[in-house]
């Protein structure tokens, strides 16, 4: 064991504070990584404060942060994929049980063992828990670290291994490419990925939003079109028209509005995750054998599939980057939606505690 600098909170109470916490040494197929920038997800704020204590209590200290780019400082004896010095990244996963069918069939996000790169059981730690990437290193099995391709700024990156692949794994499961007709609603964290990566994917994109101020930002991401979603006409002029839409709104809507936009066989894909349940219209659904689904983060190798589109498009997340001191009062913007569009901690910031 070592120690490592990190970001704590000690309770749903707590602001987070520099603490020490104990890292395992690198075991045989283990990778090192020395932390460059990690992303600040909705989900840390949760889970630090345990507002998700019905589905998954936080075990404290809570050390956040599952968007993790940085640099490869050791490599076990059996490692081969990973050498000193690469650059790489860790998501939201650090380890799977690797038999079950969802692992086999390469969705580890949905094995039923999955170890999550926080708050989850540490299997190499008798009684306690992961530590995520709010720290100056983390040490992980190399199955589950990414490459992270030489040309993209690091700290857009790190956003890419939550917010990214939340937004790309829906896409290319329902089947966006060119010539499909895409609707994005809400233009946020998971939001404006969901433009970049639609647009790169050459569909014709229409953005959905309460906030008419935000159509330049829209256009300048990759939208085509924007509507008003509280304008009623304008929701009429696209109805029947979608291919494929992306829902990455967790505050309360009218989710049925959005399913009368589709066109037989549509699919609308929620990303985001309201607290109430929706009260649903079945009817929208059966008339054009229409769908709705859910979908969260992806697989290792589409994650790896995502980061290497991303290089050849040259996409990143727009982030605001901030120093490690300033995760609290980030934490209170983030509430605010004060932030175009996600947060990047600078670990370098890290040092001077």
């Amino acid at each position: 064991m070592y120690n490592a600098k990190a970001y704590s909170a000690a309770s749903a109470i707590s602001s987070l504070a520099s603490s020490t916490i104990a890292r395992r040494d690198p075991t045989e197929h283990d990778v090192q990584i020395e932390i460059l920038f990690c992303g600040v997800c909705h989900s840390d704020l949760h889970q630090t404060r345990d507002e998700w204590s019905n589905h998954m209590p936080t075990v404290y200290p809570c050390v956040p942060g599952h968007e993790i780019v940085g640099r490869v400082a050791k490599v076990g004896s059996a490692v081969t994929k990973f050498k000193l010095g690469d650059l790489v990244a860790v998501g939201c996963l650090v380890d799977s049980d690797g038999t079950c069918p969802e692992c086999r069939a390469g969705l580890e996000q949905f094995c039923p063992n999955v170890t999550g790169t926080y708050n989850s059981p540490d299997k190499h730690s008798e009684g306690g828990v992961t530590y995520g990437g709010y720290s100056d290193s983390v040490v992980v099995n190399e199955r589950f670290v990414l490459r992270v391709p030489g040309n993209l700024d690091l700290a857009g990156a790190a956003p890419l291994l939550c917010a990214g692949i939340t937004t790309y794994s829906p896409m290319r499961h329902w089947g966006v490419t060119e010539g499909k007709k895409v609707g994005v609603v809400g233009l946020g964290g998971l939001g404006h990925m969901g433009v970049k990566f639609a647009h790169a994917l050459g569909a014709h994109v229409v953005v959905f939003t309460t906030s008419p101020n935000k159509k330049e930002d829209a256009l300048r991401l990759g939208a085509d079109e924007i509507v008003v979603s509280r304008d009623a006409n304008a929701m009429r002029k696209h109805a029947g028209s979608f291919d494929f839409i992306l829902d990455a709104v967790s505050a309360e809507h009218d989710i049925n509005a959005y399913i009368q936009l589709l066109r037989r066989d549509g699919n609308i894909t929620l990303v985001g995750a309201p607290e109430k349940p929706f009260p649903l219209d079945g009817f929208g659904l059966l008339f054009g054998r229409r769908s709705l689904s859910g979908s969260i983060i992806g697989g290792i190798a589409e994650t790896q599939e995502m980061l290497d589109f991303c290089g050849t498009h040259n996409i990143t997340s727009d982030v605001e980057i901030i120093p490690i001191q300033k995760v609290n009062e980030a934490y209170e913007r983030l509430l605010k939606s004060d932030v175009k569009y996600r947060f990047s901690i600078d670990m370098a910031s890290l040092k001077s505690e």
